[in-house]
């Protein structure tokens, strides 16, 4: 009896990781919305990615008055979390912007998901977890779909009154940014369960901030505020939901499952952002391009009755 309610039990924990993880991809699927419309409104690329850090860190920063505890880090989280995982981070907010404008919202967020090809393998050897033949199917799908979705895709953010990146480059940043948030991953599946969410999300913030303010004046993009109140506004919703609310339900998930599954379950983003993208802004997809979504979707789908399915281990 001790042993089915324990499995019982570690069931109900993977699969509410699971659900956890496709609400941060919801969350996560807001983030190309918000900057095309920045984009439109004459706003630096680069900056943008600057900017909701530095604001998602100054809530994180008040958050710490009332709960000192924030601020309880050992030291050689510094070097991993803020240096590794900071690094991871920096990349990414650059690398998924230019992605953005480059491709169009939905290109842009499958490209990212490729991803979970590279933490299925690198899950593996990195942090002891199983590499199985549907994970590594499933993984392969969605790249499938992701490839299909760029193909198929809006290119491009509109008309701006900025140069915008063009499609090669918008590729490029969508393969780094998908680089960048495998290693997030891996990082935040080893750190998280040992230091918190919360301090990973602080010490990654910090890291990112650190670089990105001498890496993007030194190539040549200073660091723009964002003209006017509702660009403000903008910046400020990107920190609070993609930055903030996102990593945190990433983080929750990442507690409870592996690194693989929990990145197959976030490609929701490119699903949600591609609605959202066609309802707001105008930017459709072809026919390829439905089909690379519904592959997304069968990848997650896949990946949720496999958690479903298995029968976790009881300790001991």
């Amino acid at each position: 009896m001790t042993t089915t309610a324990s499995q019982t039990t570690a069931r109900s924990s993977r699969l509410t990781g699971y659900l956890f993880a496709l609400a941060a991809g919801a969350v996560w699927a807001t983030t190309g919305p918000l900057s095309t419309v920045l984009y439109r409104e004459g706003e630096q690329i680069t900056g943008i990615g600057y900017w909701r850090l530095v604001l998602g860190f100054a809530g994180l920063l008040v958050y710490g008055l009332f709960r000192r505890d924030l601020f309880r880090i050992e030291a050689k989280a510094w070097l991993l979390v803020a240096f590794g995982g900071g690094t991871f981070m920096a990349l990414y907010e650059v690398a998924y912007q230019f992605g953005i404008a480059g491709t169009g919202v939905a290109g842009a967020a499958a490209l990212l998901y490729i991803a979970p090809v590279l933490i299925a393998v690198l899950a593996k050897p990195l942090l002891g977890e199983k590499l199985t033949t549907l994970r590594i199917v499933l993984a392969l799908v969605v790249m499938a779909g992701a490839a299909l979705t760029v193909q198929g895709g809006s290119h491009g953010a509109g008309a701006a009154p900025i140069a915008l990146p063009s499609l090669v480059a918008g590729v490029a940043g969508g393969l780094l940014a998908m680089l960048a948030y495998a290693g997030m991953t891996l990082v935040a599946r080893y750190a998280v369960p040992r230091y918190g969410a919360l301090q990973v999300l602080f010490l990654e913030m910090a890291g990112a901030i650190f670089v990105l303010g001498i890496v993007l004046p030194l190539a040549g993009y200073p660091l723009v505020r964002p003209h006017g109140a509702s660009a403000w506004i903008y910046v400020a919703l990107l920190a609070l939901g993609p930055v903030l609310a996102a990593n945190f339900l990433f983080f929750a998930a990442l507690k409870r499952i592996d690194a693989a599954p929990t990145a197959v379950a976030a490609t929701v983003e490119p699903v949600l952002g591609a609605l959202l993208a066609f309802f707001l802004l105008g930017q459709h997809l072809t026919q390829i391009g439905v089909l690379g979504l519904v592959m997304v979707v069968g990848g997650v789908a896949g990946g949720y009755l496999e958690e479903a399915s298995e029968t976790p281990a009881v300790p001991g």
